[in-house]
């Protein structure tokens, strides 16, 4: 009898299963009627979907988590806009609407849609906003009442908006390095696939001409293993054609306005390219707003950590907090002034960059990279490697700071 009344329960549901995957929508349906629910109806995107919940009477929906096109969560400034002038209708008096949202995935092209329709936006630093200790629930409902309470009490800070250029660069910029590092893997893959059938390089670096070569040559005395070196290869130029290519177009957005003074200011340090003084001009865009070089740098996260209490001062390693992408720059260019502990002189390439500025900017520069070379060996003789270049990208940032903001002084 109880049975009976299940199967009746089920027959007496609908359900909705929702999933681009046609051998998945006919594999769930087929469980369902196992079960007894027989009232089942299926769409293959969430537009469908949408149609047939205005449509039909759906008790039950199955939904796939990564549905392609909307998903319920995407950013629609049209349904803000409307919500908004619905507010507005409803207060009987004039009053300031502000959106905000969590700085994440949304990017900046809410902020700007809204801004072109005149909507006061803020984008939220999400470090900064003030949450309850031992918070252990997360819904949509709680973080927008967490927004609201932020933007009423001003208790956030808000995240610096790049121009629509500065952040269209960015992401070539960004793009470029993501081939880079796979350029990378694919290096330590070939290296150790030969590692792993004995065939180790005897020359003294990698990657040149006659190491290229070698490769090319190499008998693994097996068909298949040959053709797996071979498709390594083959992924290697291609990414290192590709790298290139970014290469030239950065160097070709670097010369062009707004960037091409700024650029060539960077460009007399040692070891700031077009590529890493590029990066820094759109990732910070307004060196302005920070007030001392010291703050430049807490916003790289080179500063040190502080963990101190009564008399006892307890200093930690850096703070990585900020941006991620400027300190793994700095921290590789602060890797040029320990190549050379005997040379003294500037590099061709060093001479070509510092021939477009005026001297008081050479004369900054060139202080700044004979200071910085002898901080590297100073340090790197009494303690490891790794300190010496930290510290030196964290008084590189300063300096970068100084060059950026017309605080330069030679005396």
């Amino acid at each position: 009898m109880e049975n009976a009344h299940k199967q009746l329960a089920w027959d007496s549901l609908t359900c909705l299963v929702v999933d681009d995957d046609k051998f998945s929508r006919t594999f769930i349906k087929t469980a369902l009627y196992q079960i007894g629910m027989k009232n089942t109806r299926e769409a293959a995107s969430a537009a469908e979907a949408v149609e047939l919940l205005n449509s039909f009477k759906i008790d039950i929906i199955l939904l796939d988590q990564q549905m392609p096109g909307k998903t319920g969560l995407e950013p629609d400034a049209k349904n803000i806009l409307k919500n908004l002038a619905h507010i507005e209708k409803q207060q009987s008096r004039d009053c300031r609407i502000v959106c905000g949202y969590e700085a994440g995935c949304l990017g900046y092209s809410l902020y700007h849609q809204l801004h072109a329709h005149g909507i006061d936006c803020v984008v939220l630093a999400p470090t900064t906003m003030m949450t309850k200790p031992g918070k252990r629930i997360k819904t949509d409902r709680r973080d927008a009442r967490l927004i609201s309470k932020c933007l009423a009490f001003h208790t956030y800070s808000p995240v610096y908006i790049p121009t629509e250029v500065d952040d269209a660069v960015k992401e070539y910029i960004r793009m470029r390095d993501d081939a880079n590092s796979a350029l990378t893997r694919v290096k330590q893959q070939i290296i150790a696939f030969c590692i792993r059938h004995g065939k180790i390089h005897d020359g003294k670096s990698y990657w040149t001409n006659k190491h290229l070569e070698w490769l090319s040559s190499l008998d693994l005395g097996n068909k298949i293993l040959s053709e797996v070196l071979q498709e390594y290869l083959i992924r290697y130029y291609q990414l290192r054609e590709q790298v290139d290519m970014y290469d030239m177009r950065i160097n070709e957005l670097a010369q062009a306005e707004p960037y091409r003074q700024k650029v060539e200011k960077l460009g007399c340090f040692r070891g700031i390219a077009a590529h890493t003084a590029l990066s820094f001009c759109v990732e910070v865009g307004d060196f302005r707003r920070f007030a001392t070089a010291q703050q430049f740098a807490s916003y790289l996260g080179l500063v040190p950590g502080e963990c101190s209490s009564g008399d006892k001062q307890q200093y930690t390693g850096i703070t990585k907090a900020g941006n991620s992408h400027l300190r793994k720059l700095l921290v590789e260019t602060a890797q040029v002034f320990g190549r050379s502990a005997t040379k003294s002189g500037k590099s061709v390439a060093l001479k070509e960059r510092q021939a477009k500025c005026d001297s008081l900017t050479v004369a900054y520069a060139d202080k700044a990279n004979a200071r910085l070379k002898k901080k590297y060996f100073k340090i790197a003789m009494r303690s490891k490697v790794n300190i010496a270049k930290t510290a030196v990208a964290r008084e590189m940032a300063c300096f970068i700071w100084g060059m950026m903001t017309d605080n330069i002084s030679c005396a």
